[in-house]
């Protein structure tokens, strides 16, 4: 869990469904240090949740008796609306938690216990980089579920039935994308959500690959494999510079050996690819494809034409 709501959300929850909890056995469950559950206890606070700290050997953080409300009524379909807005409609947060952090907080502190749960675990299993289009609840929820609890699901996909072990939910561009290892393709993929028309988790259980990251994955095949042209070209700064110019999306940045930093992308249109690549602020190599070598050769030659046009008459 990276986001801090996630964290404020689970703090929330365990306190909730226990009396008297020690700070270290909430640090080691929310894997964090003492000063972030310190933080996240003030954030509470901050938002009229009454957390009590009872100091000494036994001590720990507890919820004031009598705190608990009653239930808000909201349909299953309604709460995702809310959370999902809340939650991916802005740029995740480093540090504290912002304004809609604290609201999904405070909404989710009074949502039903089982759908509190779902949505707790929607939140954490997705990532987001724009304002999504919301999919359709029970789809994501299950999907949610089965990445949270690792099970395997089958997903009904435009192209066919599917036995995949979910990684991740991820928002991009306005739409959802499941990532996860597909059984049939022995293969990582990805699928559309506005593709798949129904969901239902299995009993396998499965375990992700060390430092997998969804994200990446997604805008590394959203660069390179939605491309009629693989493109590579040689850049000559340094890896941390390139990164700091360039988009994510605009490619895949590989130190070289020698020095220098390549450039694997995808282009749809190479004398587009041509007038960007004449943009950038580092002398280039052109490495593949030919081309794109002869596309940059007129694009040239048209800037040519065009300086010995501009120059004044004699």
């Amino acid at each position: 869990m990276s986001r801090p709501a996630t964290r404020v959300l689970a703090l929330l929850e365990i306190l909730q469904d226990r009396g008297l909890v020690p700070a270290d056995e909430l640090a080691r469950r929310l894997d964090v240090d003492a000063r972030a559950i310190r933080r996240y206890v003030t954030a509470l606070r901050d938002m009229d949740i009454p957390v009590e700290s009872v100091r000494g050997r036994y001590g720990g953080y507890r919820l004031a008796h009598g705190v608990r409300l009653p239930p808000l009524m909201l349909a299953d379909d309604e709460a995702v609306a809310v959370a999902v807005a809340l939650a991916t409609g802005k740029h995740e947060q480093v540090g504290e938690p912002g304004p809609a952090d604290r609201a999904l907080v405070k909404l989710n502190r009074v949502l039903p216990v089982p759908l509190r749960r779902r949505v707790t675990a929607l939140i954490a299993a997705t990532s987001a980089t724009a304002g999504p289009l919301t999919p359709e609840p029970q789809l994501v929820l299950t999907l949610a579920a089965a990445v949270h609890a690792r099970h395997t699901v089958r997903i009904e996909h435009t192209r066919g039935s599917r036995e995949v072990d979910p990684y991740g939910l991820v928002v991009h561009a306005r739409r959802w994308y499941l990532v996860g290892h597909d059984h049939f393709r022995d293969a990582i993929r990805m699928y559309r959500l506005d593709r798949i028309g129904g969901t239902a988790e299995l009993p396998g259980r499965f375990t992700p690959p060390d430092g997998f990251d969804p994200v990446t994955h997604v805008l590394h095949t959203l660069t390179l494999g939605a491309w009629t042209h693989r493109t590579e070209v040689w850049l000559d700064t340094d890896l941390e510079t390139a990164r700091d110019h360039l988009p994510v999306t605009f490619g895949d940045l590989q130190p070289c050996p020698g020095g220098g930093v390549l450039l694997v992308s995808g282009a749809e249109d190479l004398p587009a690819m041509a007038r960007i690549l004449t943009g950038l602020p580092w002398p280039f190599t052109v490495r593949t494809p030919p081309a794109l070598v002869a596309a940059l050769a007129e694009h040239v030659a048209a800037l040519t034409r065009a300086v010995a046009r501009s120059r004044p008459a004699p």
